[in-house]
This record gives structure tokens, C-alpha cells and sequence, in this order.
């Protein structure tokens, strides 16, 4: 088979510019990470701290021993969209959409109800709840937007709107929950640069004051 001049000059091309994509996409990907990382890690203040590499240049989990006010155990995963990749990154923005993080906050106060805030329509394949059957269900709207409440008592739900309300941008908050059975609390959402400080103070404060003297807790 005859491979044409015009052909391996175009192969070329797209070798170098996926070469400058990579190197581009992962210097703009380290610069994400450090962002959110110093930004997250400065609000919250650990006394100790972990942290471990997801898939190289797409993101890392951090585990922080917190131990003060009313927070144990301060947890995030980020993930992030791998810009490195020119022909990855378009399927993943299609599949994936943006870059996430995901919050995991063990307080010392003990949550003792389930609920749930989910943006209605954000998942294509919605989440696995355990017991859920044994939980009540509406469709509530939060300045607009619309989540699926699941919980156990009205009250909770509330506290949960009043949590969501706080947010620099309450769209960018796709699941928010309590689970007395792991004694957490859980919020996924997109993060951007210019307000994951301010909202990491929000979850922070949330804890250390509402949560505490909230019907979920002690």
C-alpha cells in the first residue's frame, strides 16, 4: 500500500499538534489542581493531610484529620476533564460535561435522618440510594432550578434548601445529602476557580454551625 506524501504530512501535523496539546493541556490541568488544592486546603486548615494522584494529570483525592469546632474528617475527590488529550477531551466533555469534585465532611455531631437534594435531570443514570423505598419523595425549585427531594422528614429538607441557597452559583450543585449511616455529609458539584474558596467556607460554616445545632444532629 502506497502511502501518499500529502497523507504523512498530514499524520505530522496532527502528531505535533496533539504533542502541544498534551504539554499545553497538562501544564493547564497541574495549574488547576494546585488552584483548588491551596484554595480548599487554606479554608480548611488540617492538622494532618493526604493526598493521592487520580489518573495522573486529571485529578487527585485529598484526605484531611480536621479535628476542630465541629468537623472530624474533611474528604474531596476532583476530577477533572482531560485537556491533555485533543482527542479524548471532546468525548469526555460530551460524556463527562465539566470538571467535578466531590465532598465528603465526617462532623463529631451525629446526623440522624437521610435526606437528599438531586438536580433533576443531571443524571443519566441516577445514583443508587440505599433504602430508598423507605423514603418520601418531591420535586422541590430552588431559586429556579429544580432538585428531587428524598428524605425521612420534611424539616430536613429546609435546612438542606436553606444549605443549597448558600452557594456562589446554586446550579453548579448537583447532589447534596446526609446519610446517618456513615455519619457524612456529601456535595458534589462543578467547581470553578474564581469561587471554590467561598464555597468551601460555605460547606465549612454550614458544618460547624447549622449542622451542629440542626435536627440532624446531637
Amino acid at each position: 500500500m502506497e502511502v501518499s506524501p500529502e497523507f504523512l504530512l498530514a499524520l505530522m501535523i496532527l502528531a505535533g499538534i496533539a504533542t502541544f496539546q498534551f504539554y499545553k493541556g497538562r501544564k493547564l490541568n497541574l495549574a488547576i489542581m494546585q488552584h483548588y488544592l491551596r484554595s480548599i486546603e487554606d479554608v480548611v486548615n488540617p492538622k494532618d493531610k493526604e493526598y493521592i494522584w487520580v489518573g495522573g494529570y486529571v485529578g487527585f483525592r485529598a484526605y484531611y484529620k480536621v479535628m476542630e469546632n465541629n468537623i472530624d474528617k474533611f474528604e474531596y475527590t476532583l476530577t477533572l476533564l482531560p485537556r491533555q488529550s485533543i482527542l479524548y477531551f471532546p468525548i469526555s466533555k460530551l460524556i463527562n460535561r465539566h470538571d467535578k469534585i466531590y465532598f465528603v465532611i465526617h462532623p463529631y455531631s451525629k446526623i440522624k435522618r437521610e435526606a437528599h437534594l438531586i438536580q433533576k435531570g443531571y443524571y443519566r443514570i441516577k445514583p443508587k440510594i440505599e433504602d430508598e423505598e423507605m423514603l418520601q419523595k418531591e420535586i422541590i425549585e430552588v431559586n429556579g432550578k429544580k432538585y428531587e427531594a428524598l428524605f425521612e422528614k420534611r424539616r430536613d429538607v429546609e435546612l438542606l434548601r436553606e444549605f443549597l441557597q448558600g452557594f456562589s452559583k446554586l446550579e453548579n450543585v448537583k447532589h447534596i445529602s446526609m446519610t446517618p449511616k456513615t455519619n457524612v455529609l456529601y456535595v458534589f458539584m462543578k467547581p470553578e476557580l474564581e469561587t471554590i474558596e467561598d464555597d468551601t467556607k460555605h460547606i465549612v460554616r454550614f458544618v460547624n454551625e447549622r449542622l451542629k445545632e440542626s435536627p440532624f444532629g446531637s
